[in-house]
Protein backbone atom coordinates (compact mmCIF):
# COMPACT_ATOMS: atom_id res chain seq x y z
CA UNK A 1 0.00 0.00 0.00
CA UNK A 2 2.59 2.01 0.39
CA UNK A 3 2.90 4.38 -2.81
CA UNK A 4 5.44 7.10 -1.21
CA UNK A 5 8.66 6.69 0.09
CA UNK A 6 8.85 7.04 3.65
CA UNK A 7 12.31 8.87 3.85
CA UNK A 8 11.69 10.98 0.55
CA UNK A 9 12.97 14.41 1.57
CA UNK A 10 10.13 16.88 2.07
CA UNK A 11 11.61 20.02 2.41
CA UNK A 12 13.36 20.51 -0.78
CA UNK A 13 12.53 23.83 -2.75
CA UNK A 14 10.89 21.88 -4.98
CA UNK A 15 8.42 20.52 -3.05
CA UNK A 16 7.23 23.99 -1.68
CA UNK A 17 6.81 25.27 -5.20
CA UNK A 18 4.72 22.08 -6.14
CA UNK A 19 2.83 22.83 -2.99
CA UNK A 20 2.75 26.42 -3.46
CA UNK A 21 1.14 25.78 -7.14
CA UNK A 22 -1.56 23.17 -5.68
CA UNK A 23 -2.95 26.50 -3.52
CA UNK A 24 -3.24 28.27 -5.95
CA UNK A 25 -4.72 25.58 -8.38
CA UNK A 26 -6.94 25.41 -5.38
CA UNK A 27 -8.00 29.06 -4.98
CA UNK A 28 -8.39 29.63 -9.22
CA UNK A 29 -10.48 26.49 -8.98
CA UNK A 30 -12.39 27.68 -5.93
CA UNK A 31 -13.59 30.85 -8.05
CA UNK A 32 -14.40 28.78 -11.14
CA UNK A 33 -17.22 26.17 -9.16
CA UNK A 34 -18.03 28.80 -6.76
CA UNK A 35 -21.90 28.30 -6.32
CA UNK A 36 -24.68 29.97 -4.77
CA UNK A 37 -27.44 28.13 -3.35
CA UNK A 38 -30.76 29.42 -4.13
CA UNK A 39 -29.58 30.95 -7.62
CA UNK A 40 -27.73 28.05 -8.53
CA UNK A 41 -28.91 24.88 -6.78
CA UNK A 42 -32.23 25.09 -5.56
CA UNK A 43 -33.86 27.85 -8.25
CA UNK A 44 -37.05 27.67 -6.83
CA UNK A 45 -37.68 24.01 -7.20
CA UNK A 46 -38.86 21.82 -4.65
CA UNK A 47 -37.96 18.05 -3.97
CA UNK A 48 -39.88 15.52 -6.78
CA UNK A 49 -40.91 13.28 -3.87
CA UNK A 50 -41.73 10.50 -7.24
CA UNK A 51 -38.53 9.67 -7.16
CA UNK A 52 -35.26 8.11 -5.32
CA UNK A 53 -32.64 10.57 -3.12
CA UNK A 54 -29.79 8.07 -2.45
CA UNK A 55 -28.97 5.44 -5.69
CA UNK A 56 -29.22 2.33 -4.61
CA UNK A 57 -25.02 1.47 -4.41
CA UNK A 58 -25.13 3.64 -1.46
CA UNK A 59 -28.83 2.89 -0.08
CA UNK A 60 -28.34 -0.57 -0.71
CA UNK A 61 -32.20 -1.13 -0.92
CA UNK A 62 -31.52 -4.26 -3.11
CA UNK A 63 -30.55 -5.74 -0.33
CA UNK A 64 -34.43 -5.85 0.56
CA UNK A 65 -36.43 -7.62 -1.88
CA UNK A 66 -39.53 -7.66 0.09
CA UNK A 67 -39.79 -4.47 -0.49
CA UNK A 68 -42.24 -2.76 -2.70
CA UNK A 69 -41.29 0.07 -5.02
CA UNK A 70 -42.69 2.88 -3.09
CA UNK A 71 -41.35 1.65 -0.13
CA UNK A 72 -37.56 1.39 -1.43
CA UNK A 73 -38.03 5.00 -3.04
CA UNK A 74 -39.21 6.19 1.00
CA UNK A 75 -36.04 4.36 2.34
CA UNK A 76 -33.86 6.42 -0.14
CA UNK A 77 -35.30 9.30 0.33
CA UNK A 78 -34.99 8.56 4.41
CA UNK A 79 -31.39 7.79 4.04
CA UNK A 80 -30.74 11.04 1.47
CA UNK A 81 -32.29 13.48 4.30
CA UNK A 82 -29.82 11.92 6.59
CA UNK A 83 -26.79 12.27 4.03
CA UNK A 84 -27.55 15.77 3.91
CA UNK A 85 -28.23 15.85 7.63
CA UNK A 86 -24.57 13.83 8.15
CA UNK A 87 -22.63 16.54 6.08
CA UNK A 88 -23.94 19.46 7.77
CA UNK A 89 -23.10 17.50 11.21
CA UNK A 90 -18.96 16.70 9.82
CA UNK A 91 -19.19 20.35 8.00
CA UNK A 92 -19.35 21.94 11.31
CA UNK A 93 -16.01 20.67 12.98
CA UNK A 94 -14.47 21.11 9.58
CA UNK A 95 -14.60 24.22 9.01
CA UNK A 96 -13.92 24.68 12.57
CA UNK A 97 -10.47 22.96 11.93
CA UNK A 98 -9.57 24.71 8.91
CA UNK A 99 -10.25 28.06 10.89
CA UNK A 100 -7.86 27.02 12.96
CA UNK A 101 -5.32 25.35 10.75
CA UNK A 102 -5.14 28.89 8.45
CA UNK A 103 -4.09 30.77 11.41
CA UNK A 104 -0.59 28.90 10.16
CA UNK A 105 -0.34 30.70 6.89
CA UNK A 106 -1.56 33.79 8.33
CA UNK A 107 1.96 35.79 7.97
CA UNK A 108 3.46 33.25 5.32
CA UNK A 109 1.73 32.01 2.13
CA UNK A 110 -0.87 34.37 1.58
CA UNK A 111 -2.17 32.17 -1.40
CA UNK A 112 -2.39 29.21 1.09
CA UNK A 113 -4.16 31.40 3.56
CA UNK A 114 -6.69 32.25 0.62
CA UNK A 115 -7.44 29.13 0.16
CA UNK A 116 -8.25 27.90 3.32
CA UNK A 117 -10.54 31.15 3.97
CA UNK A 118 -12.21 29.92 1.14
CA UNK A 119 -12.52 26.23 2.08
CA UNK A 120 -13.84 27.30 5.50
CA UNK A 121 -16.33 29.64 3.36
CA UNK A 122 -17.44 27.04 1.21
CA UNK A 123 -17.80 24.39 4.50
CA UNK A 124 -20.54 27.53 6.22
CA UNK A 125 -22.12 27.41 2.98
CA UNK A 126 -22.70 23.93 2.76
CA UNK A 127 -23.76 23.90 6.45
CA UNK A 128 -26.69 25.90 5.29
CA UNK A 129 -27.39 24.64 1.97
CA UNK A 130 -28.23 21.21 4.18
CA UNK A 131 -30.17 23.09 6.89
CA UNK A 132 -32.19 24.22 3.68
CA UNK A 133 -32.86 20.81 2.57
CA UNK A 134 -33.80 19.37 5.80
CA UNK A 135 -36.55 22.26 5.82
CA UNK A 136 -37.79 20.87 2.31
CA UNK A 137 -37.67 17.31 3.23
CA UNK A 138 -39.73 18.09 6.22
CA UNK A 139 -42.43 19.55 4.38
CA UNK A 140 -42.72 16.34 1.87
CA UNK A 141 -41.97 13.34 4.19
CA UNK A 142 -43.54 12.15 6.98
CA UNK A 143 -43.77 13.39 10.45
CA UNK A 144 -41.84 11.55 12.87
CA UNK A 145 -37.86 12.10 11.58
CA UNK A 146 -35.32 12.41 13.82
CA UNK A 147 -31.76 13.22 13.77
CA UNK A 148 -29.88 12.21 16.59
CA UNK A 149 -26.38 13.74 17.04
CA UNK A 150 -25.97 16.81 17.98
CA UNK A 151 -23.41 19.42 15.37
CA UNK A 152 -22.00 21.51 17.68
CA UNK A 153 -21.71 18.40 20.83
CA UNK A 154 -20.33 16.05 17.97
CA UNK A 155 -17.63 18.82 16.83
CA UNK A 156 -16.60 19.48 20.15
CA UNK A 157 -15.22 16.14 20.79
CA UNK A 158 -13.77 16.22 17.01
CA UNK A 159 -11.70 18.76 17.50
CA UNK A 160 -10.06 17.53 21.30
CA UNK A 161 -8.49 14.43 19.07
CA UNK A 162 -4.81 15.27 17.67
CA UNK A 163 -4.98 17.60 14.80
CA UNK A 164 -3.10 14.86 12.26
CA UNK A 165 -6.44 12.87 13.59
CA UNK A 166 -8.60 15.47 12.70
CA UNK A 167 -7.46 16.25 9.78
CA UNK A 168 -7.02 12.11 8.65
CA UNK A 169 -10.73 11.66 9.05
CA UNK A 170 -11.44 15.46 7.47
CA UNK A 171 -9.04 14.11 4.19
CA UNK A 172 -11.47 10.51 4.35
CA UNK A 173 -14.64 12.16 4.05
CA UNK A 174 -13.64 14.66 1.38
CA UNK A 175 -12.46 12.53 -0.37
CA UNK A 176 -15.52 9.85 -0.14
CA UNK A 177 -17.71 12.50 -0.98
CA UNK A 178 -15.92 12.65 -4.72
CA UNK A 179 -16.69 8.60 -4.96
CA UNK A 180 -19.87 8.57 -3.87
CA UNK A 181 -20.64 11.73 -6.51
CA UNK A 182 -18.60 10.04 -9.26
CA UNK A 183 -19.57 6.52 -8.96
CA UNK A 184 -22.97 6.20 -7.44
CA UNK A 185 -24.86 9.75 -7.89
CA UNK A 186 -24.03 11.19 -11.06
CA UNK A 187 -24.77 7.95 -12.92
CA UNK A 188 -28.05 7.30 -11.62
CA UNK A 189 -30.64 9.39 -13.66
CA UNK A 190 -33.72 8.39 -11.61
CA UNK A 191 -32.98 10.30 -8.92
CA UNK A 192 -34.67 14.02 -7.85
CA UNK A 193 -33.12 16.49 -10.01
CA UNK A 194 -32.73 18.88 -6.91
CA UNK A 195 -30.89 16.20 -4.48
CA UNK A 196 -28.67 15.29 -7.52
CA UNK A 197 -28.01 18.91 -8.53
CA UNK A 198 -27.24 19.75 -4.37
CA UNK A 199 -24.55 17.09 -4.98
CA UNK A 200 -23.37 17.97 -7.98
CA UNK A 201 -22.08 21.53 -6.81
CA UNK A 202 -21.68 20.07 -3.62
CA UNK A 203 -18.60 17.62 -5.19
CA UNK A 204 -17.35 20.56 -7.46
CA UNK A 205 -16.37 22.59 -4.20
CA UNK A 206 -15.03 19.85 -2.25
CA UNK A 207 -12.25 18.66 -5.08
CA UNK A 208 -10.15 21.62 -3.61
CA UNK A 209 -10.83 20.62 -0.38
CA UNK A 210 -9.76 16.98 -0.58
CA UNK A 211 -6.25 18.79 -2.08
CA UNK A 212 -5.74 21.06 0.59
CA UNK A 213 -6.90 18.33 3.44
CA UNK A 214 -4.28 16.09 1.83
CA UNK A 215 -2.05 18.76 1.70
CA UNK A 216 -2.58 20.26 5.60
CA UNK A 217 -2.31 16.55 6.87
CA UNK A 218 0.90 16.12 5.22
CA UNK A 219 2.02 19.74 6.79
CA UNK A 220 1.04 18.55 10.25
CA UNK A 221 2.76 14.85 9.49
CA UNK A 222 5.78 16.30 9.41
CA UNK A 223 6.18 18.21 13.10
CA UNK A 224 5.28 14.96 14.53
CA UNK A 225 7.41 12.92 16.82
CA UNK A 226 7.13 8.85 16.10
CA UNK A 227 6.19 7.87 19.75
CA UNK A 228 3.63 11.80 18.74
CA UNK A 229 1.95 10.40 14.98
CA UNK A 230 1.42 6.62 16.70
CA UNK A 231 -0.49 8.44 19.38
CA UNK A 232 -2.29 9.95 16.68
CA UNK A 233 -3.34 6.78 14.72
CA UNK A 234 -4.53 5.46 17.88
CA UNK A 235 -6.76 8.93 17.92
CA UNK A 236 -7.88 8.06 14.30
CA UNK A 237 -9.17 4.97 15.25
CA UNK A 238 -10.87 6.31 17.87
CA UNK A 239 -12.55 8.73 15.53
CA UNK A 240 -13.43 6.69 13.57
CA UNK A 241 -15.09 4.36 16.63
CA UNK A 242 -16.98 7.46 17.58
CA UNK A 243 -18.20 7.93 13.72
CA UNK A 244 -19.70 4.27 13.60
CA UNK A 245 -21.40 5.11 17.06
CA UNK A 246 -23.08 8.44 15.49
CA UNK A 247 -24.28 6.18 12.56
CA UNK A 248 -25.28 3.26 14.67
CA UNK A 249 -27.51 6.02 16.78
CA UNK A 250 -28.94 7.29 13.38
CA UNK A 251 -29.55 4.13 11.62
CA UNK A 252 -31.96 2.74 14.35
CA UNK A 253 -33.85 6.10 14.45
CA UNK A 254 -33.97 5.87 10.57
CA UNK A 255 -35.26 2.18 10.33
CA UNK A 256 -37.57 2.82 13.07
CA UNK A 257 -39.02 5.79 11.27
CA UNK A 258 -38.81 4.19 7.41
CA UNK A 259 -41.12 0.92 9.85
CA UNK A 260 -43.79 3.60 10.99
CA UNK A 261 -44.11 5.03 7.67
CA UNK A 262 -44.46 2.62 5.54
CA UNK A 263 -48.69 1.30 5.05
CA UNK A 264 -48.37 -1.79 5.93
CA UNK A 265 -47.25 -3.88 8.71
CA UNK A 266 -43.50 -5.81 8.50
CA UNK A 267 -43.09 -9.24 9.46
CA UNK A 268 -40.37 -8.96 12.86
CA UNK A 269 -37.79 -10.57 10.63
CA UNK A 270 -38.47 -7.96 7.78
CA UNK A 271 -37.84 -5.43 10.36
CA UNK A 272 -34.82 -6.96 11.80
CA UNK A 273 -33.74 -6.83 7.66
CA UNK A 274 -34.24 -3.35 7.28
CA UNK A 275 -32.15 -2.10 10.75
CA UNK A 276 -29.60 -4.75 9.71
CA UNK A 277 -29.76 -3.17 5.86
CA UNK A 278 -29.41 0.64 6.79
CA UNK A 279 -26.69 0.14 9.36
CA UNK A 280 -24.35 -1.46 6.69
CA UNK A 281 -25.57 1.20 4.31
CA UNK A 282 -24.37 3.69 6.71
CA UNK A 283 -21.33 2.55 7.67
CA UNK A 284 -20.74 1.64 3.86
CA UNK A 285 -21.07 4.76 2.99
CA UNK A 286 -19.39 7.04 5.74
CA UNK A 287 -16.86 4.64 7.06
CA UNK A 288 -16.38 1.62 4.64
CA UNK A 289 -16.20 3.15 0.84
CA UNK A 290 -13.87 6.26 2.02
CA UNK A 291 -11.02 3.90 3.51
CA UNK A 292 -10.82 1.26 1.22
CA UNK A 293 -10.50 4.36 -1.75
CA UNK A 294 -7.10 4.04 -3.50
CA UNK A 295 -6.58 7.70 -2.84
CA UNK A 296 -7.39 7.50 0.97
CA UNK A 297 -4.95 4.15 1.20
CA UNK A 298 -2.53 6.12 -0.25
CA UNK A 299 -2.17 9.34 1.21
CA UNK A 300 -2.15 7.10 4.58
CA UNK A 301 0.02 4.87 3.61
CA UNK A 302 2.76 7.67 2.69
CA UNK A 303 2.33 8.75 6.25
CA UNK A 304 2.48 5.65 8.94
CA UNK A 305 4.47 2.48 9.56
CA UNK A 306 2.95 -1.41 8.30
CA UNK A 307 2.23 -1.81 12.34
CA UNK A 308 0.36 1.51 12.29
CA UNK A 309 -1.20 0.38 8.95
CA UNK A 310 -2.08 -2.99 10.10
CA UNK A 311 -3.24 -1.89 13.66
CA UNK A 312 -6.10 0.41 11.83
CA UNK A 313 -7.30 -2.36 9.99
CA UNK A 314 -7.73 -4.94 12.89
CA UNK A 315 -9.51 -1.95 14.26
CA UNK A 316 -11.86 -1.89 11.05
CA UNK A 317 -12.67 -5.47 10.66
CA UNK A 318 -15.65 -5.89 12.64
CA UNK A 319 -17.09 -2.97 10.48
CA UNK A 320 -15.86 -3.99 7.12
CA UNK A 321 -16.68 -7.48 7.80
CA UNK A 322 -20.62 -6.31 8.33
CA UNK A 323 -20.57 -4.31 5.52
CA UNK A 324 -19.50 -6.99 2.84
CA UNK A 325 -21.78 -9.83 4.49
CA UNK A 326 -23.91 -11.06 2.27
CA UNK A 327 -27.49 -11.29 3.10
CA UNK A 328 -30.04 -13.39 1.50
Amino acid sequence: MHTINHTAPVTTGHHHHGEAQRYARAVEVSKRVRFDIDRDVIRGRQFDFDKKFLPDGLSRVNELPFLLPAERRLLSQVQGRSYANIFGLVERFISAQMLDVSRDHQFGDQTALEALVRFTDEEIKHQEMFRRLERMAAAGMPEGYVFVPDPNGVAQAVLSASRWAVLGLICHIEIFVLQHYHSSIDPDDNLSELWKDVFLHHAREESQHAILDELEWRREDERLSAEERDSAVNDLIGLVGAVDGILQAQAKADADYFVTSVNRRLSDDETARIHATVLRAYRWQYIVSGVQGERFQSVLGALITDAQFARIGAALTPIVEDVTRVTH
